[in-house]
């Protein structure tokens, strides 16, 4: 499974053919992108604050769905690379706080717990940070500006094996996605 994050938006054109090419059943999770951050921006009560960026992930869903990729609404092991929709499952479930604590991060990780899929993070930063310096493996919580506070301590309890990868990165997520080692942060449960 792959979370697209939103920071990657400008990139998405050269993203998409290389999850096509993988030729791998991927489950494509959306980042909220610049409609989570005018959201963000409202400063509003947090249940309304938390939908309207679930939303903001579909709105991000769809313009990824321009560049041909088939969407759903299910939770459901791909067949092919398929972008999900989350807001409906979202909704039905609402299994989250309702806080920027918890962003398109945990959901997506979330979605892999669910579905049982190991999760690829695609951000703008090469991994997570201690103190400045990138972190290769994380086996416990650390608090890190990379991704939402509740991403790690939410990945190691439920087992969800992650990886941290810049999306920018040339080669990076087509080497990743072909077996190979690359730069990047490891989530690893010990469950």
């Amino acid at each position: 499974m792959v979370k697209v994050g939103g920071s990657l938006f400008p990139e998405t054109g050269r993203i998409i053919p290389v999850l096509l090419e993988s030729r791998r059943p991927l489950l494509v999770v959306p980042g909220g992108g610049p409609f989570a951050r005018m959201i963000r921006s409202l400063q509003l009560p947090d249940d309304p604050a938390h939908w309207m960026a679930v939303l903001a992930m579909d709105q991000f869903g769809w313009y990824l769905a321009a560049g041909g990729l088939p969407v759903t609404h299910e939770l459901s092991r791909p067949r092919g690379v398929e972008i999900l929709l989350p807001y409906r499952a979202m909704r039905e479930r609402d299994p989250l706080p309702h806080s920027w604590d918890v962003t398109s991060d945990t959901i997506a990780a979330w979605v892999a717990a669910e579905l049982g899929l190991a999760l690829l993070l695609l951000k703008s930063v090469d991994g997570l940070t201690r103190d400045g310096v990138l972190v290769h493996r994380v086996t416990e919580p650390f608090p890190c500006a990379e991704v939402d506070p509740c991403l790690i301590p939410f990945a190691l309890a439920r087992g969800v094996h992650t990886t941290v990868l810049n999306g920018r990165a040339e080669g990076r997520l087509r080497d990743f996605l072909g077996g190979e080692e690359v730069t990047g942060t490891v989530i690893e449960p010990r469950i």
